[in-house]
C-alpha cells in the first residue's frame, strides 16, 4: 500500500506537475512538496481538498481510503424491508443532493422515470441513464454497497449505494 507522500508524487506526475508547480499552485514551498513526496511530513490538512481537485481525485483516493465494494449476502438471510436505498447527486456547481429511502418505496418511486425528475429537479438529468428496476433486481439477488457511479458529460455526479 502506497504511503501518502508516495500518492501525492504518483498524482503529482500523472498531472505532468512539477514540485515547483505543485508547490505554487498550494502556495507552499517546493521544499515543502519534497518533504511530503518523502514522507517527512504532511500537508496541512486544508490543503488535502485543494491536491485532491487538483488531481482530479477524490479526498479518500488522495489519502488511501480503500474503495468501497459491492457485497454479495443471501437474500434470504436480509430482511428486505430494513435495506436503505441511497441516492446522491453532486453538480458540478456544488449543489447536493441526497435521498435515502426504503428499498420497497423507492423501487415504486424511481421505476418511473418522471419521479426522478420529481425527487432531484433538474440534477436528475444525471439519473436518466440509470435503470433503477435492474439495480433493484439486483438488490433483490442479493448485491449491497455501491452499485453505481456516474460522472455525467456536464459534471455532474451519480452514485447508488444499498445499505
Amino acid at each position: 500500500m502506497q504511503t501518502l507522500g508516495e500518492r501525492i508524487a504518483s498524482y503529482r506526475k500523472a498531472a505532468n506537475m512539477t514540485q515547483a508547480e505543485l508547490a505554487e499552485a498550494c502556495s507552499v514551498t517546493a521544499q515543502a512538496v519534497s518533504k511530503w513526496e518523502n514522507d517527512l511530513t504532511a500537508p496541512d490538512i486544508s490543503l488535502v481538498p485543494k491536491l485532491a481537485e487538483l488531481f482530479h481525485v477524490t479526498t479518500d483516493e488522495l489519502l488511501g481510503v480503500p474503495k468501497r465494494t459491492v457485497a454479495a449476502v443471501d437474500p434470504a438471510k436480509v430482511d428486505m424491508s430494513k435495506i436503505l436505498f441511497r441516492v446522491r447527486v453532486l453538480s458540478k456547481e456544488g449543489d447536493k443532493v441526497n435521498v435515502n429511502l426504503p428499498l420497497a418505496l423507492a423501487e415504486l418511486l424511481l421505476s418511473d422515470g418522471a419521479m426522478s425528475s420529481k425527487l432531484f429537479g433538474s440534477k436528475g438529468d444525471a439519473l436518466k441513464s440509470i435503470d433503477f428496476a435492474q439495480i433493484v433486481a439486483l438488490v433483490r439477488q442479493g448485491a449491497m454497497g455501491k452499485l453505481v457511479e456516474v460522472d455525467s458529460a456536464d459534471g455532474d455526479k451519480v452514485e447508488v449505494w444499498v445499505e
